[in-house]
């Protein structure tokens, strides 16, 4: 776990991790999008422009989720809402309001909406592959205790770590996943404050340094759920241009079969997607159950996978979308 990766001296600047990948993902979308999408667009630009907007507004609509979804944290202090250096963002959200940006822009600029939103499903995907690596290095959106090989440990400290040395009733976890002596909790902070919270690693002695990373009181191996979510959303980005592959062939022949009509991938990523976060979210153990022992999350996609089935029906029995004519591009 690296959630600071560098400092730049001087400034001085802490480059975190998730914000690096998350800048590494929204490069990569914007290369696919620019890439696939070069057959209908008139200027290259516009699809840059779009990207930025999209940008600007997956951050503000992440945050506006994720304060709305836990929002009795910032009851005491309002005005640390605007504070996303300290984590505190929800991919669904952005993702929402990171679309509906995408659609008002495209269609003041007389983009293929359609065309633009099946490469725009490919690039979701391909920036959320490396948010979620994002996410691993950050140790946020942690997984269960885990006895198979591909279980991890974080490091005390840790958002799992603290997670398993406390109850968690929110997911219906009265008692620690394993009891922390009292002394690894009670402390001063360094403006005089009495702290009951999980004592920071550098108030430690070397005895309790070594119980917490080699002894019995370490952290207990946990899915690497982030890691899970990384590798199936490069599979999905995979799988949707392979789709979006055949429906280029479709569109060029006239003979339009199932999914191959323009717009009909961009249903099939929510589809994909909820299917995706709602088995990836059965293992994680970090999001409150909210009813019927579902998550938020898995809430949503029930939502986001009926979308995606009305979007690839609506789709699938509406006429091709046209693409302007050479001289107009």
């Amino acid at each position: 776990m690296h959630p600071e990766l560098f400092k730049i001296p001087l400034i001085p600047l802490t480059i975190k991790s998730y914000g690096l990948m998350m800048v590494v993902g929204f490069l990569a979308a914007v290369a696919i999008i620019r890439y696939l999408s070069r057959h209908f667009t008139r200027d290259p630009q516009i699809i840059t422009n779009a990207a930025l907007y999209a940008l600007v507004a997956g951050v503000v609509g992440a945050r506006a989720f994720f304060v709305l979804h836990y929002f009795d944290r910032y009851r005491a202090d309002p005005l640390s809402v605007f504070a996303i250096w300290n984590g505190g963002l929800e991919v669904i959200g952005g993702v929402m309001l990171a679309i509906a940006v995408i659609l008002l822009y495209g269609r003041h600029h007389k983009v293929p909406i359609r065309h633009y939103l099946d490469v725009l499903a490919i690039g979701l995907l391909a920036a959320l592959m490396f948010g979620r690596i994002g996410c691993f290095l950050n140790g946020c959106c942690y997984g269960r205790p885990t006895d198979l090989p591909s279980g991890m440990r974080f490091p005390y400290g840790s958002f799992s770590y603290s997670s398993q040395v406390k109850p968690d009733p929110g997911r219906h976890r009265l008692e620690p996943y394993f009891t922390l002596p009292q002394e690894y909790f009670s402390h001063t902070t360094e403006d005089g404050v009495d702290s009951s919270e999980l004592k920071p690693a550098k108030y430690l002695t070397p005895e309790q340094r070594e119980l917490v990373t080699k002894g019995p009181y370490r952290a207990l191996p946990v899915h690497p759920t982030q890691l899970y979510s990384s590798a199936a959303a490069g599979l999905l980005a995979l799988l949707l241009y392979g789709f979006w592959r055949r429906s280029q062939r479709a569109e060029a022949s006239g003979r339009y079969g199932v999914l191959t009509k323009p717009g009909s991938i961009f249903g099939l990523m929510f589809i994909l997607y909820a299917i995706k976060r709602f088995s990836v979210e059965m293992i994680r153990d970090d999001n409150p159950f909210e009813m019927a022992g579902l998550t938020i999350s898995q809430l949503l996609c029930f939502v986001l996978a009926a979308l995606g089935i009305a979007l690839a029906i609506y789709f699938g029995l509406s006429k091709p979308e046209k693409l302007p004519s050479p001289k107009s591009k």
